[in-house]
C-alpha cells in the first residue's frame, strides 16, 4: 500500500521557517551571561526568564481562537516581523530594570505565536497516517537550532559582543519570514451539520482525555527549565564543557531519534515509548546532578536529547488526535504552552535551589520530578484514556 507523501514543497518551507526562527530563538540560550554582567543573580535570572513565559501563556486563549476562526499566514507573518524587531531591541538593553522587562515580554509574545501558528500549519500538512513520524519530523527543524544556537553563540561570543549576537538572532529572524511568504493556509472542510459545536479554549483544557496529557506538558516544563534556563551558568561556575558541546549532544541524539525511529511509536503504540523515553530524560538530568568532567556532561546530553526527541512528538501526536479537529488550535496552543508554565513555574525555584544548595541539587532535583511525574502520569493517563493496554494510543 502506498504511503501518503511527507515532504511536500509546503512542509519544507514550513519547516525550514521553523529552523530559522528556532535559531533566532536558541541563540538566547546565552542571555543568562548577558543578564549575569548586568547585575543578576539566578533568582533574578529565572524571573527575567518567566516574564517571557508569562506572557507566552497569557497570549494563548485569544491565539487559540484566532487561529481556529481565522487564517494560520497573517498570524505567522505579523508575528515574525514584530520578532525582528524584538531581537534588535535586546541591544539597547543597558542595566537591569523595567525595559528589559518589557523586551522579555514582548519577545514571549511573538515566540508563543510562532511556535504555536507554524506548529499548527506543519499539523495540517501531515497526514494522519503518518502523522507522530511527520511531526517527529518536523520538531526535528526546531531541535537542530538548539545545538547551533549554542555553538553560534559561543563563537560569537570568543570573537565579539552581545550586541552581535542581538544582531544575528535578528537575521536569523528575517530569514524564518523570507522563508514563511510561501506559505498558504489549508482549506479546511466544512463542518457537518451534525458536527459538534466548537468549545472555547476552556472546553479543551478540561477534556477528560486531554488532561493526562496537560499534566505532562507541565512536568516537562518544569524541568526542561533546569537546562535551558541554567545550562549557560552552570558551565560557566563548574568550568566544564561548554554550552555548544552540550547542546550538540543533545540535539543530535534527539534528531537521531526523529530520523531513524519517528515511525517507532505509530508503529507499536505511543505509550510503549513514551513511559521509557520519559525516564531516560530523568537519567539524563541524574547524570548532570553528578557531573564532574566533560565527558558526564556529553553523556547527560545524549540521555536527555534521547527522551526528548521522542517525548515531544509522542505527545504533540496524542493531543492532535484526541483534540477536536476544529478545535486544533486551541488544542496545539494549549500544549506549545506547556513549556512556558513549567518555565515559570521551574525558573525562579529551580533558580532558588541553585543558590541554597547548588548546581547538583537543582538537577538532582528536576530528574525527582521527571520521575514521579512519569509514574503519575501513566497512572493517569491509562485511566483516562480509557486504554485496554500500553499500546493504546
Amino acid at each position: 500500500m502506498r504511503r501518503e507523501p511527507l515532504l511536500t514543497p509546503a512542509f519544507l518551507f514550513c519547516a525550514l521557517a521553523n529552523f530559522a526562527q528556532s535559531l533566532s530563538f536558541n541563540l538566547y540560550l546565552h542571555l543568562p551571561g548577558f543578564l549575569h554582567q548586568l547585575g543578576a543573580g539566578e533568582v533574578q535570572i529565572g524571573l527575567l526568564t518567566g516574564a517571557t513565559a508569562a506572557a507566552a501563556i497569557a497570549v494563548r486563549p485569544p491565539l487559540g481562537r484566532a487561529i481556529d476562526r481565522g487564517g494560520r499566514r497573517p498570524l505567522v507573518l505579523a508575528a515574525l516581523v514584530v520578532n525582528v524587531v524584538v531581537c534588535l531591541l535586546y541591544g539597547t538593553v543597558g542595566s537591569l530594570g523595567a525595559w528589559v522587562v518589557a523586551v522579555r515580554v514582548a519577545h514571549g509574545f511573538a515566540e508563543a505565536t510562532l511556535f504555536t501558528v507554524l506548529f499548527v500549519m506543519a499539523a495540517d500538512l501531515v497526514p494522519a497516517s503518518r502523522r507522530t513520524e511527520g511531526l517527529a519530523l518536523y520538531s526535528a527543524s526546531g531541535m537542530l537550532p538548539i545545538s547551533l544556537g549554542g555553538l553560534l553563540g559561543d563563537a560569537i561570543l570568543a570573537r565579539s559582543s552581545y550586541d552581535a549576537l542581538f544582531v544575528t538572532s535578528a537575521l536569523a529572524a528575517a530569514v524564518s519570514l523570507l522563508c514563511s511568504l510561501p506559505l498558504r493556509d489549508v482549506p479546511r472542510a466544512a463542518a457537518a451539520p451534525e458536527a459538534p459545536p466548537r468549545r472555547g479554549i476552556l472546553s479543551a483544557l478540561a477534556q477528560r482525555d486531554l488532561v493526562p496529557l496537560w499534566f505532562l506538558g507541565v512536568v516537562f516544563g518544569v524541568v526542561l527549565a533546569g537546562v535551558f534556563t541554567f545550562v549557560k551558568r552552570f558551565v560557566m561556575e563548574e568550568q566544564v564543557a561548554s554550552v555548544g558541546t552540550f547542546f550538540s549532544a543533545y540535539t543530535g541524539a534527539a534528531i537521531a531519534v526523529r530520523l531513524v525511529g519517528g515511525s517507532l511509536p505509530d508503529r507499536v503504540g505511543p505509550r510503549r515509548v513514551l513511559l521509557p523515553a520519559l525516564a531516560t530524560l530523568s537519567a539524563g538530568f541524574a547524570c548532570l546532578a553528578a557531573a564532574q568532567g566533560a565527558g558526564e556532561v556529553l553523556a547527560a546530553g545524549v540521555l536527555c536529547g534521547l527522551g526528548h526527541g521522542f517525548t515531544f512528538p509522542i505527545l504533540s501526536a496524542l493531543v492532535v488526535t484526541r483534540a477536536r479537529e476544529s478545535e486544533r488550535g486551541a488544542a496545539i496552543a494549549i500544549l506549545t504552552a506547556l513549556p512556558d508554565v513549567g518555565t515559570l513555574l521551574g525558573a525562579p525555584s529551580l533558580g532558588w535551589i541553585i543558590e541554597a544548595h547548588g548546581f547538583g541539587a537543582m538537577f538532582a532535583a528536576a530528574a525527582a520530578l521527571m520521575l514521579a511525574g512519569t509514574v503519575a502520569f501513566g497512572l493517569w493517563d491509562r485511566r483516562a484514556s480509557g486504554a485496554a493496554g500500553p499500546a493504546a494510543a
